[in-house]
C-alpha cells in the first residue's frame, strides 16, 4: 500500500473516530480537530484550521461537516472530502433514523410511548435558549445588527411561512453590505477567478429537484427539495436550522407533531456528530406512511437533502476564498445575516415552547437545562439521560 493511502486511510480513521465521541458542541469539536488533525497527525496547520473554519461559518450549511470536507479536500482533493463526508455523517444520521423508527414504532404499539420524553420535551427549549444565548453573544456585536436581530425575530413569530426566511436573510446582508467603508481594507494580490462547476451543481439539483417534484407530486422527491433548500438557507449551524425545520415540518405541513419534533431535537443533543442529522429523524418521520423502509428512505433523503448543498458550496468557495475574502462588502454582509439568523433562534424558542403547557413542570425543566448548561460542566448526554430517566420514573409511579 502506498504512502499516500495509507495516509488517506488513517485520515478517514481518524473521521471515523470524531464521529463517535464529538460530544460538546462546536467548541468542543475544534479542540478536538486541532488536537488530531493538527498536532497529532499534522494533516493541516493550526491557522489553515481556523482560517478554514471561518470560511465555513460564513457560508450556508453544516458548518461542522463543511469543515471537516474542506480538510478532506485540503488533505486529498474532492473524492477523499466527499469519502470523509460519508464516514462523518453515517453514524448521527443512523442514530437519529434508528431513533425515529423506534418512536413510530412505540407510538403504533404502546399507548402514551412518548411519556419518557416528558420531560425532555421542555429540556429541549432549555438547549435552544442556550444555544441562542451564545450564538448572539458571539454574532451580535452592533446597534444595527441588534436591530435586525429583534425585527426578524418579530417577523419570524407573526409570519412563520419557509419562505420568509431567505427573504429575511437577502434583506440582512443587503442592509449591512452599503457599510463596507468600515470594513479594513486588505491587498487584492490577483484578481478574482471563479471556476463555477460547483455553484453549477448546487444551482442545478436545486431547479431539478424542485422541477420533478412539482410535475410527479412524490412525496420523495418532495422531501428532498424541501431539505436541499432548507440547506441551503441555513448560517449560523444546527441550532439555526431548528426553527427552519419546526416551521416548514410540524406547522406548515403538519409531517410531524410538536411533541415528536422536540423529542427528535432533544435526542439530537445528546449523540455525538453533526446537529444537522435531525434531518435524518424529520425525513424519517415525514415517511412513516410507508412502513419502516418508508421511514429509512426518508431518514436518507433528509440526509441527502440537507447535507449536499453545504458541500457543493464549500467546494465552490474554497478554490477562490482567499481572493474573495478581501472584498469588504463580502465581509460587511455577514453581519446582516448573523443578526438575522438569531433573531430566527429567538422566534423557533418561543414557537416551541407554544405548544407545551405553561405549567410549572415544564418552565421548571426549562430554566434548569438552561441553568445546568450555563453553569456546570454536565454534558448534554448527561442532562439528556437524566430527563429520559425522570420522564420513565413518573410515567410508572404518578
Amino acid at each position: 500500500m502506498s504512502v499516500r493511502k495509507v495516509r488517506y486511510y488513517l485520515f478517514l480513521k481518524d473521521i471515523l473516530v470524531l464521529s463517535v465521541t464529538a460530544f460538546g458542541g462546536p467548541q468542543a469539536f475544534l479542540a478536538m480537530l486541532l488536537e488530531r488533525m493538527v498536532k497529532a497527525r499534522a494533516y493541516i496547520s493550526e491557522d489553515d484550521l481556523w482560517e478554514l473554519n471561518a470560511l465555513c461559518n460564513m457560508l450556508p450549511g453544516p458548518s461542522s461537516t463543511q469543515l471537516i470536507s474542506a480538510i478532506g479536500f485540503r488533505v486529498g482533493g474532492p473524492n477523499l472530502a466527499y469519502l470523509a463526508l460519508i464516514v462523518w455523517i453515517l453514524p448521527a444520521t443512523a442514530l437519529m433514523t434508528f431513533a425515529a423508527v423506534l418512536i413510530s414504532f412505540l407510538q403504533e404499539n404502546t399507548p402514551g410511548a412518548l411519556n419518557f420524553a416528558l420531560f425532555i420535551q421542555p429540556m429541549a427549549i432549555g438547549f435552544i435558549i442556550f444555544a441562542a444565548q451564545k450564538t448572539i453573544s458571539k454574532m451580535v456585536q452592533s446597534t444595527e445588527a441588534m436591530i435586525l436581530m429583534l425585527i426578524s425575530a418579530f417577523v419570524s413569530f407573526f409570519y412563520s411561512s419557509p419562505y420568509i426566511f431567505p427573504v429575511l436573510l437577502i434583506i440582512g446582508g443587503v442592509s449591512t453590505s452599503i457599510k463596507y467603508k468600515k470594513q479594513p481594507k486588505l491587498e487584492k494580490d490577483a484578481p478574482l477567478k471563479i471556476e463555477w462547476a460547483n455553484f453549477y451543481l448546487w444551482a442545478g439539483v436545486l431547479v431539478l429537484a424542485a422541477i420533478l417534484g412539482g410535475v410527479t407530486k412524490y412525496h420523495g422527491i418532495l422531501l428532498f427539495e424541501n431539505f436541499y433548500r432548507n440547506g441551503s438557507l441555513i448560517f449560523g449551524g444546527g441550532q439555526v436550522l431548528v426553527p427552519y425545520l419546526y416551521t416548514e415540518f410540524v406547522d406548515f405541513k403538519n409531517f410531524l407533531s410538536s411533541e415528536e419534533f422536540l423529542t427528535g431535537y432533544a435526542i439530537s443533543q445528546a449523540i455525538p456528530g453533526p446537529t444537522f442529522s435531525i434531518a435524518s429523524y424529520v425525513g424519517a418521520l415525514s415517511m412513516r406512511s410507508g412502513g419502516s423502509l418508508g421511514i429509512i428512505f426518508g431518514g436518507l433523503i433528509g440526509a441527502a437533502g440537507i447535507f449536499l448543498p453545504g458541500i457543493f458550496m464549500i467546494f465552490f468557495v474554497i478554490r477562490f476564498w482567499d481572493q474573495l475574502k478581501v472584498y469588504r462588502p463580502v465581509r460587511a454582509a455577514l453581519e446582516g445575516v448573523n443578526a438575522v439568523s438569531c433573531g430566527m433562534l429567538i422566534a423557533a424558542a418561543y414557537l416551541l415552547f407554544e405548544p407545551l403547557e405553561p405549567n410549572f413542570i415544564n418552565i421548571f425543566f426549562i430554566l434548569s437545562t438552561y441553568a445546568m448548561l450555563q453553569f456546570t460542566k454536565i454534558s448534554s448526554p448527561a442532562i439528556i439521560a437524566g430527563g429520559v430517566t425522570l420522564g420513565v420514573i413518573y410515567h410508572q409511579f404518578f
